[in-house]
């Protein structure tokens, strides 16, 4: 298996949620996967210092960031072919709200990276599996509007304590012509049509023991999709 892993810089603010990204990988490497770390060569929306919350007066690179998470070993998203992966997961993290679409800002109605969008349909098209970690979901949906396909999805449950609005979230998801499932962090959302796995992960108040079985229940469902075909 060679699966992508699509990040958007470093640190849960303003890019990838690192050990959402780190879990991630272990976990793939744990079911005997090769793992291609990708992300797209633009300047982050801006960077946040993460001690304090506050906004840094500086600009980043989300490739160059990225590679911090993947010690270096990483690929410009615009070198890359859907056709080379079996498979994508996103970890989530606000970058992919903030640095691949405006979600964070301007809620399902912001703007997608074309790129993104492009390679994440090409995946669709190839009936290659996709699983969307935390917010990554909404960034899945956003990539899908307006082609055709219904996907089921999962950014959390509001029947359980999160940091955010997942009732709201999920309204979102629903206005782009998506399902969206209440799922908590011990549970994932299969979409066995569109080969799409969500899991909630950091959208709900979890440890990291809690994302990492979430995440790793989420990689032995692609696998067991990989499988089947």
């Amino acid at each position: 298996m060679k699966i992508g892993v699509l990040l958007h810089g470093n640190g849960v603010y303003d890019g990838t949620e690192i050990h959402e990204a780190v879990l991630t990988l272990l976990a793939l490497a744990e079911v005997g996967a090769e793992t291609v770390c990708i992300a797209p060569d633009v300047d982050q929306y801006h960077a946040i210092n993460h001690l304090t919350g506050e906004e840094m007066p500086e600009t980043r690179n989300v490739l160059v960031e990225s590679a911090r998470i993947a010690r270096g070993n990483i690929r410009n998203l615009a070198t890359l072919t859907a056709d080379e992966l079996d498979g994508l997961v996103m970890p989530g993290g606000f970058g992919t709200a903030k640095n691949i679409t405006k979600w964070a800002f301007e809620g399902p109605q912001g703007a997608i990276l074309e790129p993104v969008k492009q390679f994440i349909l090409d995946l669709i098209s190839l009936k290659k599996p996709i699983v969307a970690l935390c917010m990554s979901p909404t960034t899945l949906a956003k990539a899908l509007e307006g082609s055709g396909i219904s996907a089921t999805l999962t950014v959390g449950s509001d029947r359980e304590e999160s940091p955010y609005e997942i009732s709201g979230i999920a309204a979102g998801i629903t206005s782009l012509g998506h399902h969206a499932e209440m799922k908590t962090v011990r549970e994932i959302s299969v979409d066995r049509e569109n080969k799409i796995i969500s899991a909630p992960c950091y959208m709900m108040e979890a440890s990291i023991l809690d994302v990492r079985d979430n995440i790793r229940a989420a990689i032995d469902e692609m696998v067991v999709v990989l499988r089947e075909e």
